[in-house]
């Protein structure tokens, strides 16, 4: 349970609109409400406090729900630690921490290309449980291919590329994934809820069940809308998206879907990420690593299937002040300086410097339909981010 401590005893009290965060979580509710999706969770945070989260449908305000991709924000904080210690550096090549790596066009990849799409690995085949295995995830490595030359071009991995940084994060600092989140990251934060997995023995049973709902669009939509379809959403396979609710692959506690929270945690996260501090003034990230973290790296670099530009930072996405802020994961009245990371599904998670809000929404409802699922994202992103008094 989150400690009463990050709870404001009302929104004004961390300097937010009570009407508009009331209407924040009206639109949160109204798809469980209409029937479509079995359960929500929104939070939005503040001055280091939540002041308002609430649970619709089918779970409660201590259900933790899967983040999906929103995991990959947590990972890449991991790995930014080792980066300001001079442990990692962002030009350093995957093979020389993982030699296994090195085959199939693999051989430079950096780290600065697993961060920000560009290492040639989109869909590279693996499943989320065999995180768990270091023989198969080293098979794996060995075995992927890339698909360009690393840095080449700009496309979004599904969840790939956060396998070998996590590999090395773990290799420099002798512990797992799960237990460096844990010690340097959540611990410090005092959110132990923010974490990559759940135990088998003994974990934590109230996670909600992930279920495909909605029917998906035709080539005819697409057509009509004048889209040729998306790559991405053509490469999820909706049983591999259903493992998920297995034992073993929530165990895993996989680099680029594992994490495993509320929405409260997560938007606390993401307030960490404004100041670089625990709450007891602890610095965690120090301020020219976050500056770094949030620059983007290939602003030449477009999106291969709405060819808006990319704006990917350190393993996360800026929202940028071309007007396209809402394809990238925010809402229309976010700031360009918005940062976070989004997941599929309909997962959100962001915090914007300007007006110091940090916003969470997750969902087990994952919409075949991806526009309506993008719609909602945004809409909910604007809502939020308007919510200063």
């Amino acid at each position: 349970m989150l400690d009463q401590k990050f709870l404001a005893g009302t929104p004004e009290e961390v300097g937010l609109d009570a009407e508009k965060v009331g209407a924040l979580l009206a639109r949160a509710e109204r798809d469980v409400a209409d029937g479509l999706l079995p359960a929500t969770q929104v939070a939005i945070a503040r001055d280091g406090k939540v002041g308002a989260m609430r649970t619709f449908g089918s779970a409660r305000d201590d259900t933790c729900f899967v983040a999906m991709s929103a995991t990959k924000a947590l990972t890449s904080a991991a790995s930014w630690i080792l980066l300001q210690e001079g442990k990692l550096r962002l030009s350093d090549r995957v093979v020389d921490f993982i030699p296994e790596y090195g085959t199939n066009g693999k051989e430079t990849t950096t780290v600065e290309h697993l961060l920000t799409h560009t290492s040639g690995i989109p869909f590279a085949p693996h499943w989320q449980k065999e995180w768990a295995d270091p023989a198969k995830r080293s098979e794996r490595f060995s075995r992927w291919r890339a698909e360009h030359p690393p840095g080449e071009k700009f496309r979004y991995h599904l969840s790939a590329n956060f396998w070998p940084i996590a590999a090395m994060i773990e290799k420099i600092s002798g512990q797992t994934l799960r237990d460096f989140v844990h010690t340097r990251i959540a611990e410090p934060l005092g959110i132990p809820g923010l974490r990559l997995g759940l135990p088998l023995e003994g974990g934590d049973g109230n996670v909600a069940d992930l279920a495909w709902v909605g029917e998906p669009l035709t080539p005819e939509d697409y057509e009509k809308m004048g889209i040729k379809g998306n790559p991405v959403i053509a490469a999820i396979d909706e049983k591999g998206v259903l493992e998920l609710n297995k034992a073993e692959a929530r165990d895993a506690g996989a680099p680029s879907a594992g994490l495993i929270t509320t929405a409260a945690d997560l938007a606390l996260f993401y307030q960490a990420l404004l100041t670089g501090r625990a709450p007891d003034g602890t610095e965690i990230w120090r301020p020219e690593m976050l500056e770094d973290a949030k620059t983007i790296r290939n602003e030449d670099l477009r999106d291969p299937v709405l060819g808006h530009r990319a704006n990917r930072a350190l393993g996360i996405v800026v929202a940028g002040d071309d007007g396209k802020a809402n394809m990238r994961g925010f809402g229309r009245t976010n700031s360009a300086a918005a940062f976070g990371h989004p997941g599929f599904g309909g997962q959100c998670g962001w915090a914007d410097p300007e007006t110091g809000i940090s916003f969470a929404f997750l969902t087990s409802g994952f919409d075949r339909n991806e526009i309506r699922m993008g719609r909602r994202q945004v809409a909910l992103s604007s809502l939020a981010a308007s919510c200063a008094a």
